[in-house]
């Protein structure tokens, strides 16, 4: 007993001294995870059996018992008491109730959660038998005071029943443990996970425990018990960080629980969660797959000796060949009798690769003995080996699994040493979905269904996997993860022409979606650029290809039809280039037949003009035949005879209309009038609605013309949107950006604005460039998740580009506007 324990003891056992000594624990930085949390089981232990004795003398055939978490020792600074008021049914039912009276008020008063009952051992029995959880609960049973007879009686009923029941009882507990996961997400993915009821968590943890009680199956113990230390380490942190009984690990208290843990930052608290729920995750997949063969082959049994009569002979078991050295038993993949690990280094690809091809599980016993006994493959890799790998990662969906228990024992690891740092990374951006590790096996997912697009298959599902292999280090992803992917592929056997376009790919996967998106694609710079960096038409194709698995394996947010348009418009016009088309003059080209007939209307009224049309494009799948339409936006073309203010204007009603901006050309058209020329000014946009249907034409003109004539006051319509805006409490968005882009575009300046996402920012950048006297020529918004990135292309009023110096000062100008 420790010194802080007798002392406690000798102060009082009411809830003063018990309080204090509770305080002097958690504030011990000496005593932390398991030993913190048994010494304050067991401080509380003595304090409830002080009470339990205090007084009258207990009833006889009484007991206190802990169950739960609480009857592991399993106690965190907030964690409630689970506590069960046994008794035999003799004493008088007053005499309990004053007795539970004495127990449950001082814990009250101390402010503790306290989850209580008053039963019987059959009263507790028929609960159990009637609520999973609480069945649950009472494997954990642990006596505090009283009679302990009466409480190992308990254990040992309520335990017998757990497991002549399992067949029915595990079923429930599965069914349990995925609604839980679908409801709650899964633990290692998420940025602000809930430490216990997510999946991967405590929760799962603890039904693991309650599986190997059944005897029925047992979940692999490698690793097991340090990945429940580590979340139960991280919610004590959390609860002394916050004061608060919580499980859900918010952003805005990763950074404080990281330092109570002593690690270095909020990345490597989450790298460290993830990692243990991972373990808990894979050892879950594995114990409930066999708990289900378990029980499925006793359902089988009975029907099975009927077949085979009185003799009661067993059946072969089948071992179908799947690979050398690799067959399917009992619905999994395992090594075949004459497999020898220790003399062929392809083993562990080629089981995991037949496994996927096939998609059957590998067998935690089979990976479990090619990493301890598999000899390492030779670099560089056999073309055997590299093939392999190649199969795995084109198998599509069941390819997860399988890679899923190759990291579950090291094995990726060792094939690809890089893959390390990426293991388990938390992604900070809310667009993903992924950590980055299990993002580059989805982005290879993705590809292995646009195999077909590339006359490489093999190169686009390697650089998928390797994508983003640079996000382990400092700097620009794509130029360190070039470096790394050109070295890993060179182990993993490819030639100096396949290293170089799989490390091309690597450093320019982000190059088509960000120009697609952000730039000017009727600018000949803009065009010029990708195909010079690109190179060749194979690589073209390639990096189309993945731009889409990696947006698609990102998230939601990361792809559309828009965006999807967008690439494919890029992609034909860089091939053109590749291909020696020349490409067209931008300042040559005259407005379409619409436009000039705006313009011509514009023009004779004085007043703007609009005209919607929906735009549509057909997506195919490999082959010739076209699916439906599927809509990717709306086309607002405006002409109004020019003026200033035009910008702001335009984008301050679209944003009241609740319409999203994607992208604006804005150009002077010149038409001939009875008293000379009249200039119009023409704007293209591509716009979206955020809910509901598009507004009439008409009421977006009869707001244009209030906006340009000062009677519809844009700027205060939006302030009362933008406070009504839904921030999440505690997160600080950073200040705006504004950068000069290196574009090397002849016809505009090219001015980037990365800011947070806001009801008519873009009104706000069009405000604050009219006041620095500069034309926009065109305007291109990409939005992903809370933040934007706005690109602009403008010029000196007389068409001229800005030179370095004014250029830098518009974008501090816009800078401080935004801020």
């Amino acid at each position: 007993m420790t010194s802080l324990e007798v002392s406690a003891q000798n102060e009082d056992s009411g809830p003063g001294g018990y309080a204090a000594a509770r305080l002097l624990l958690l504030h011990e930085k000496e005593r932390s995870g398991p030993p913190r949390r048994t010494a304050l089981a067991r401080l509380t232990d003595d304090w409830l059996a002080g009470l339990f004795a205090a007084a009258a003398a207990p009833p006889r055939g009484t007991a206190l018992v802990a169950v739960g978490g609480y009857g592991r020792s399993e106690l965190s600074p907030r964690s409630d008491l689970d506590l069960l008021l046994l008794h035999d049914g003799t004493a008088d039912k007053a005499a309990i109730a004053a007795l539970a009276d004495r127990i449950w008020y001082p814990v009250w008063d101390l402010g503790l959660a306290l989850d209580h009952s008053v039963r019987t051992p059959a009263e507790a029995r028929t609960t159990a038998a009637e609520d999973l959880k609480v069945h649950l609960g009472l494997l954990d049973a642990r006596p505090l005071a009283g009679d302990a007879g009466l409480v190992a009686a308990l254990r040992t009923t309520v335990l017998a029943d757990w497991r002549n029941q399992a067949p029915k009882r595990l079923p429930e507990l599965d069914e349990l443990c995925r609604e839980r996961a679908e409801r709650m997400g899964e633990l290692q993915f998420l940025l602000e996970p809930d430490l216990k009821e997510a999946r991967g968590g405590l929760r799962d943890a603890q039904a693991l425990r309650a599986v190997a009680a059944s005897w029925l199956a047992d979940a692999p113990r490698e690793g097991l018990d340090r990945a429940r230390r580590a979340l139960l380490d991280a919610r004590d942190a959390l609860h002394l960080a916050t004061g608060r009984a919580t499980d859900r690990l918010a952003l805005q208290e990763q950074d404080a629980v990281a330092a109570e843990l002593g690690l270095l930052d909020a990345d490597t608290l989450l790298r460290e969660v993830y990692e243990a729920a991972r373990t808990i995750s894979y050892a879950t997949d594995v114990t409930w797959r066999e708990v289900n063969r378990v029980l499925k082959a006793r359902s089988a049994r009975p029907r099975l000796r009927s077949l085979l009569g009185r003799s009661g002979a067993k059946p072969p078991v089948e071992r179908t060949p799947l690979a050398e050295g690799v067959v399917e038993m009992d619905g999994e993949v395992v090594l075949a009798r004459t497999a020898r690990p220790e003399r062929d280094p392809v083993l562990p690809l080629r089981a995991a690769a037949a496994a996927a091809q096939s998609g059957l599980p590998l067998s935690p016993h089979a990976v479990r003995r090619l990493a301890a006994t598999a000899k390492p493959l030779p670099v560089p890799w056999p073309a055997e080996a590299r093939e392999e790998l190649v199969t795995l990662l084109g198998a599509g969906e069941a390819t997860v699994p399988v890679w899923e228990a190759l990291e579950a024992e090291g094995i990726v690891t060792r094939l690809l040493p890089d893959w390390e740092r990426v293991r388990c990374r938390p992604q900070r951006n809310p667009v993903h979905t992924w950590t980055v590790d299990r993002h580059l096996v989805e982005t290879a997912v993705r590809a292995a269904s646009l195999t077909r697009r590339v006359g490489r298959p093999d190169l686009l599902l390697v650089a998928a996997l390797l994508h983003d292999i640079g996000k382990g280090w400092p700097g620009d992803h794509s130029v360190a993860g070039e470096t790394i992917a050109r070295d890993l592929a060179a182990r993993v056997g490819f030639d100096r022409t396949d290293t170089a376009t799989v490390a091309t790919a690597v450093r320019h996967h982000l190059l088509l979606v960000e120009t697609a998106t952000r730039r000017d694609l009727d600018d000949p710079a803009t065009v010029q650029a990708v195909a010079a960096a690109v190179g060749t038409l194979g690589t073209l194709e390639l990096l189309h290809a993945l731009t889409e698995a990696d947006a698609l394996a990102t998230g939601p947010a990361a792809w559309s039809s828009w965006r999807a348009s967008l690439v494919a418009d890029l992609v034909k016009r860089v091939a053109g280039v590749l291909a020696g088309e020349p490409l067209p003059d931008p300042e040559a080209a005259a407005p379409s037949a619409e436009q000039e007939r705006l313009a011509i209307e514009a023009l004779r009224t004085g007043e703007p003009v609009l005209a919607l049309h929906t735009q549509a494009e057909r997506r195919t799948d490999g082959d010739e035949d076209d699916t439906a339409p599927e809509p990717v936006g709306v086309e607002l073309v405006i002409a109004l005879p020019d003026q200033p203010g035009v910008l702001p204007a335009v984008a301050g009603v679209l944003a009241l209309h609740r319409l999203t901006v994607r992208a604006a050309d804005l150009r002077a058209v010149d038409l001939p009038t009875g008293l000379g020329t009249g200039s119009v000014l023409v704007l293209d946009w591509r716009v979206a609605a955020e809910y509901g249907s598009l507004p009439e034409a008409a009421r977006l003109r009869a707001d244009l013309v209030r906006a340009l004539d000062g009677s519809l006051d844009i700027p205060a319509r939006l302030a009362e949107r933008e406070a009504a805006y839904p921030r999440r409490r505690g997160l600080t968005a950073p200040p705006p950006r504004v950068t000069v882009a290196a574009a090397d575009s002849r016809l505009a300046t090219v001015i980037e604005v990365r800011a947070q996402d806001a009801p008519g920012l873009l009104h706000r950048i069009g405000r604050a460039l009219e006041g620095a006297a500069v034309r926009v020529r065109s305007a291109h918004v990409s939005t992903l998740g809370a933040n934007a990135v706005d690109t602009l292309y403008v010029t000196r009023p007389d068409g001229s580009l800005l030179p370095a110096e004014e250029a830098v000062d518009l974008a501090r100008t816009l800078e401080t506007a935004l801020g």
